[in-house]
């Protein structure tokens, strides 16, 4: 087990996890091929940690078993009524050796407020952070250590009580599995192209779209099609009163003219950890940052007229990526380039991989 010590803001004592070896691991050579060139989501580690949680004996069974199949009964909540949410962090290689991941706190907060829009148990933070950190401790040997490449970490959740009444699940599992990643931008970041999704809505008002959870991700799937046939990268989506909301899994950023940063807001839009840990990076420069509603009409009239002089957007995966171009059924609007956005991620990441000082105190070890 690893040693963690009772948790001085909540006094709970870690949790108590069994090991058990996966005999059939992958071999050192085996390993590093995989890392020479992981790609994304494609390969697995060897482990994946397990805790189950029930009405009655609460959070319990904490265990890393085998990464392989789940069994789950036919009858699984989950498979019916899509009661689950998820996370997505990274694992970096610092120079030295060590591994730390970027404010694994803020996702674990995420988790549990998703939780609880899913009517899910609230994992404790703790108990979040402590689940990476068995997991690394057994499979840390899978962190890459190429330029750009890291080790993605996805914990979830879903309710795997067998029953077929529509209410909350007694018995939920929390799963952490993870993924080597490469470079996402092979050959240096470039620019994506936009559609813009006028059929289609990612979320609606009172709705799922500030949590995680799969069901969004489902939703977008079809406009994301759409955009493929039209030729794009990414889709957009509107709210209901035409205000922008985000791409199918990453937040929309502005820059103006005059300096300021502008990010659309609601509760109908996740909370993105890399958009907020940019805007402070942002505001460490000196400029002013809002969060509120931007129309359609203000995006291309400000494109248009000069005033908006940037577009980008972030996320876990990709970091940041500047758009290009917005196309929608009867309109391409090229959108204007700038520096910032290279700048931000290039300043974000040399403090992930411990290449620049963590001012913050983002950054949390999982090796030690």
């Amino acid at each position: 087990m690893t040693t963690i010590d009772t948790d001085p803001d909540t006094g709970l004592d870690p949790l108590d996890f069994s090991v058990t070896r996966n005999l059939a691991a992958k071999s050192n050579a085996d390993r590093d091929a995989i890392l020479a060139s992981p790609g994304f989501g494609q390969s697995f580690t060897d482990h994946m940690v397990d805790i189950c949680w029930s009405v009655r004996g609460g959070w319990h069974r904490p265990r890393v078993s085998p990464y392989g199949p789940i069994s789950l009964d036919p009858a699984a909540a989950v498979l019916h009524y899509g009661q689950e949410i998820f996370e997505g962090i990274k694992a970096y290689r610092h120079a030295d050796g060590s591994v730390h991941t970027f404010r694994p706190d803020q996702n674990g907060r995420r988790l549990q407020r998703s939780a609880r829009r899913l009517a899910l148990p609230e994992l404790p933070v703790p108990y979040f952070l402590q689940a990476l950190r068995e997991l690394i401790a057994v499979d840390g040997a899978w962190v890459p250590s190429g330029e750009d490449q890291s080790l993605y970490l996805r914990p979830f959740m879903f309710a795997k009580e067998a029953f077929l009444g529509v209410r909350p699940a007694h018995k939920v599992a929390f799963y952490v599995i993870a993924s080597p990643a490469g470079a996402y931008f092979k050959g240096g970041v470039k620019p994506v192209s936009i559609w813009l999704s006028e059929d289609y809505s990612r979320a609606g008002k009172g709705g799922t779209g500030a949590a995680k959870t799969g069901g969004n991700y489902a939703a977008s799937l079809l406009p994301q099609s759409e955009a493929y046939e039209n030729e794009c990268d990414q889709v957009v989506f509107l709210d209901q009163d035409r205000n922008v909301e985000e791409l199918g899994g990453m937040n929309v950023v502005f820059v103006y003219k005059d300096g300021t940063i502008v990010t659309p807001q609601s509760d109908s839009i996740l909370e993105g950890i890399t958009r907020d840990s940019l805007l402070q990076l942002a505001r460490d420069r000196g400029h002013h940052v809002e969060g509120r509603n931007v129309s359609l009409t203000e995006w291309r009239e400000g494109v248009a007229s000069g005033d908006i002089v940037e577009v980008f957007a972030c996320g876990t995966a990709a970091v940041v990526t500047p758009i290009g171009t917005l196309k929608g059924r009867d309109f391409i609007d090229e959108q204007p380039t700038g520096t910032l956005a290279l700048e931000l991620r290039e300043e974000l990441t040399n403090i992930q991989y411990g290449r620049a000082e963590d001012k913050h105190d983002w950054l949390y070890r999982l090796d030690a």
